[in-house]
């Protein structure tokens, strides 16, 4: 990276970055295992020897560390994708449940921050609209960091939330849906094409943080994209010109998706497959009463600890996840291999 020339190409050079980055990241990682694995050895040594009660936690304690280092070593080898190593941006929208609704969307929105902070990623909100009584409508964020996406995009679908709701005089129970959507952050789109005419673009004015400046001028964006019905909106930027690229950067990486969604679904029907999970499908489900649990749907993993898990503790989840859509693909795989023998027979 101190080659002179190097960042003469931006592109390039980011990616490089990137994945340098990723690699530094996986080494740490492997130095902190070696260190806790020497660490526990001489815990258990001088533990055998004096039969230290506070040394045996100790060691339990190492232990652990060092099961969740390896953990995280096991899950990025999952993240082979070809978009995995870029930044995540997460789009969160209150479905059915009304005012309980848009809390969930708040709820989550902080879940998922917890969770990018715990993971060293920085994030950053694009897009805000705030609920009529509480809790946010929709919200936009950028999560910046070594393979966010290939992490996050365990994420997409419908969450439902059961609990009493605070906001029923009667405490009754409620349920209410949000929905996520997950896509890379490409800024290298020139594969995507968009005809200026297929886009109706507003300006409005930004209700959101940014002080004076932005609540007295028209510098929120909203982009439609026509053809597909896709709308995004930003108003995070103080300038509409700075709030336009972002909502078009944006839009690019939604529609790169939904090009490789058509062809893997595609695939899918060549293959004689039925996908387990629908767009727009519920894949999980919080439960904070009668009982505490949560529980995904595609790859059956559960736990009964619902606030560690709204604290941003998602990694059992993504590497289930992970381990499922791998196992996929690997069934895939074999039945495309099976049908060429047949067709060679």
């Amino acid at each position: 990276m101190a080659r002179p020339g190097f960042w003469d190409d931006q592109e390039r050079a980011q990616a490089v970055t990137r994945e340098a980055g990723a690699v530094e990241r996986t080494l740490q990682t492997l130095r902190q295992v070696e260190d806790l694995c020497e660490e526990l050895r001489v815990a258990v040594e001088l533990g055998g020897e004096e039969q230290d009660e506070a040394l045996a936690r100790e060691g339990e304690s190492l232990l652990n560390r060092a099961r969740q280092a390896l953990d995280t070593l096991e899950t990025a080898t999952f993240l082979d994708g070809e978009y995995d190593d870029h930044n995540a941006i997460l789009s969160l929208h209150a479905g059915a449940g009304g005012t309980d609704a848009q809390d969930w969307v708040e709820m989550l929105a902080r879940m998922y921050a917890r969770w990018a902070e715990d993971q060293g990623f920085r994030v950053e909100v694009l897009d805000r609209l705030e609920g009529e009584e509480a809790g946010l409508k929709s919200l936009t964020m950028l999560i910046e960091g070594p393979y966010a996406y290939g992490l996050c995009r365990s994420e997409h679908g419908v969450h439902r939330l059961v609990r009493i709701s605070p906001f029923d005089a009667s405490g009754r129970r409620h349920t209410s849906f949000a929905s996520v959507d997950v896509v890379p952050d490409i800024k290298d789109t020139t594969e995507i094409e968009i005809d200026p005419e297929d886009l109706r673009i507003d300006t409005y004015r930004s209700g959101g943080a940014g002080g004076q400046h932005v609540n007295k001028t028209d510098s929120a964006v909203r982009i439609t994209h026509l053809p597909t019905g896709i709308v995004v909106t930003c108003q995070n930027e103080r300038s509409q010109h700075a709030n336009r690229e972002t909502a078009m950067r944006i839009l690019k990486s939604r529609l790169l998706k939904l090009r490789e969604e058509e062809r893997l679904k595609e695939l899918a029907e060549i293959r004689g497959e039925q996908l387990d999970i629908a767009w727009g499908s519920q894949i999980r489900s919080y439960v904070f009463q009668p009982y505490t649990m949560v529980k995904d749907h595609r790859t059956g993993e559960e736990t009964g600890d619902v606030g560690a898990v709204m604290d941003g503790r998602l990694g059992p989840f993504i590497k289930a996840y992970l381990t499922w859509k791998a196992s996929l693909g690997r069934r895939g795989h074999r039945n495309e291999t099976r049908g060429k023998e047949k067709e060679g027979a």
